[in-house]
């Protein structure tokens, strides 16, 4: 097949937007931190601004590895009892969400990537490619326009 209508592998996202979105690494963490959001403006070769929202939240992820009980004391000759393994420490993964414009509207990309984020993980039933569509579609008045 042509492989049509498949979804592209992450390996598919440009790097240096996955730097963007978390510059010190992509890893798992103990703890669940708040959700952050920032704007970066970006300059292509044609010097035309390009202005990334960047919104990034934590899901709690599985681990794969189970850990097993530390043994007693180093190095000393004890029936060993078979190990059992402990259940791993909860793990939670960075997800981001980002969007790229000309326009120059951090409030309104903070609220769009926000209201996306609710849906998602409120589980509300409506469809995010619905959401999006109108996002997309709404216009947004020019500060200081026609009254």
């Amino acid at each position: 097949g042509s492989g049509a209508g498949r979804s592209a592998p992450l390996t598919a996202i440009p790097c240096p937007l996955l730097q963007f979105c978390q510059p010190s690494g992509w890893q798992l963490f103990t703890e669940r931190n708040p959700p952050s959001f920032f704007v970066a403006v970006l300059t292509d070769i044609n010097s035309e601004r390009h202005y990334c929202a960047c919104f990034t939240f934590w899901e709690a992820v599985e681990s794969t590895q189970p850990q097993s009980h530390p043994r007693n004391g180093e190095g000393e000759e004890e029936e060993e009892e078979p190990s059992s393994p402990v259940q791993p420490a909860q793990l939670f993964a960075p997800k981001s969400l980002v969007l790229v414009s000309r326009l120059d509207h951090a409030e309104v990309f903070r609220n769009s990537l926000g209201l996306i984020y609710t849906i998602y993980v409120d589980g509300l039933s409506v469809s995010l490619e619905n959401v999006i569509g109108n996002l997309l579609t709404c216009t947004i008045p020019i500060t200081g326009g026609a009254q």
